[in-house]
Parts: structure tokens; C-alpha cells; sequence
């Protein structure tokens, strides 16, 4: 269990986590996180490390500190009128600190559909993986990532 330390301490830790401005990945207006989902309709794909098209991977945000993702936002989706699921964890063991579910609806897609986060905090050092399912095989969808490294 890790020291939690003074009160003080822990309602400044949260202070801190609800009042900040998150760092968003990927950073530069040219740059995607493409996922994929499995190859079978409605199963998970193997887990993978979330990367850029670049291969600059979220893991490389933590590894100097620990943090959070705070939220996931989606950017766009491949197929229309179907059922995506996202899972995102870290480490070997894979600890899973968020799951959504959304849509693309006809072929407008709703840009303010965000993801709100409240993950475990993600240690340093620690891979970032993502695995994605879906209604219909091997779909993909973009996102951004937004998180805090206090």
C-alpha cells in the first residue's frame, strides 16, 4: 500500500488532479493514434502499445513521473453504425485503468464524444497498452489521449 502521507498532503494530491491543465497526446495537429480492433467480429485484438503514427507511444509521457489519463476523446471511426469497445491498461499484467464505448452514427461522427477518465495512477516506466473490439473485424477509430503527471 503506498504512504499516503498527511492530510494535507492528500487534499492537495487532489486539488491537484481536479484542478490542472492536461497535456494531450498526440501533440501536433499531423499526427494520429490510429487503434484496431480484433479480427473477429466482437472480440478483443491482442493487447498493443499505444503509439503515433510517428511510433512516439503515450508510455514515453511517464517515463520520468507517474500520472493519469484524465480522458480519451474521439476523433474518428472507420465504420458507421456499430459498436466499438476500448480498453486501456498498463504493465505486463495488464491493469486496466479505463473502458469506454461509442459510436459513429450514419457518417456524422459526434466530435464532442470524450471519454472521461478517472485512472489508477499509471507508475513511470510503465507500457501503455490499448485493445479494442468491435461489432465488425479489424475496425479502426483515432483518438487523442489527455493526461496529468503531477
Amino acid at each position: 500500500m503506498p504512504k499516503i502521507g498527511t492530510l494535507a498532503d492528500l487534499i492537495q494530491d487532489i486539488w491537484d488532479y481536479c484542478v490542472h491543465v492536461s497535456k494531450i497526446f498526440p501533440e501536433d495537429t499531423d499526427e494520429t493514434v490510429t487503434i484496431t480492433a480484433g479480427g473477429t467480429n466482437n472480440t478483443f485484438g491482442d493487447w498493443a502499445e499505444l503509439a503515433d503514427n510517428n511510433s512516439v507511444t503515450l508510455s514515453s509521457k511517464f517515463t520520468a513521473k507517474s500520472g493519469y489519463i484524465v480522458s480519451i476523446l474521439l476523433e474518428e471511426a472507420d465504420t458507421k453504425d456499430v459498436r466499438y469497445l476500448l480498453e486501456i491498461a498498463y504493465c505486463a499484467t495488464k491493469t486496466v485503468v479505463a473502458r469506454s464505448r461509442f459510436m459513429k452514427v450514419n457518417t456524422k461522427l459526434n466530435v464532442s464524444h470524450q471519454m472521461r477518465i478517472r485512472s489508477l495512477k499509471i507508475p513511470k516506466g510503465e507500457i501503455v497498452y490499448y485493445r479494442l473490439k468491435c461489432e465488425t473485424a479489424s475496425a479502426t477509430a483515432e483518438i487523442q489521449v489527455r493526461y496529468y503527471i503531477p
